[in-house]
């Protein structure tokens, strides 16, 4: 059993790229606000106990600007895992607006994040995420006894934990056990 600590990324600021007008998947190239940054470095300070051992991160810039800055203040290094990048709104990776964003995410919402039976949306499924999400957790904790902080965002951390509600900044703690993998 392998403690994890699930850290959502800081607040984003989406502002400079909005104002170049860049469509859908550059939102993933956000860094964090000034908001985002001091949660992370708070977030560092809480965590400071814990004796993390190992820290993994998304591939979305708000995610690693947040590992960069807990992974320098808690001394340790930062690794990047695809699979715990955040939800896709469209698997085609063709959304272009916020407005896609929120039709997908209101679909989403509505089928409690399944697509309904027999029938297959753009969007990606909870399921899909929580799988991907466990096995780069399996990935990860392989190689190490201590516990590991995960930084990532709030449709990853739902999958895992159900927790609906991860703040900017927040952590869940998630215990993972590769025995429940089957």
């Amino acid at each position: 059993m392998t403690q994890i600590y699930l850290v959502r990324h800081g607040e984003p600021d989406y502002e400079p790229i909005d104002s170049r007008g860049l469509p859908g998947t550059a939102a993933d190239s956000a860094p964090l606000s000034a908001v985002g940054m001091k949660q992370a470095e708070e977030l560092a300070d809480l965590l400071g106990g814990i004796r993390a051992t190992y820290l993994v991160s998304s591939p979305f810039t708000r995610a690693l600007h947040s590992a960069a800055i807990i992974g320098h203040r808690l001394a340790l290094g930062v690794r990047v895992d695809y699979d715990l990048r955040d939800w896709l709104p469209d698997q085609t990776g063709l959304w272009r607006s916020i407005t896609d964003l929120h039709a997908a995410q209101a679909e989403f919402e509505a089928y409690d994040g399944e697509w309904p039976e027999g029938v297959q949306r753009s969007w990606e499924p909870l399921s899909q995420v929580r799988e991907r999400a466990r096995a780069a957790l399996a990935r990860h904790t392989a190689s190490t006894d201590g516990p590991v902080l995960a930084i990532t965002h709030a449709t990853v951390i739902r999958a895992l934990t159900g927790e609906k509600a991860t703040a900017h900044g927040a952590h869940e703690y998630y215990r993972y056990d590769p025995a429940n993998d089957s």
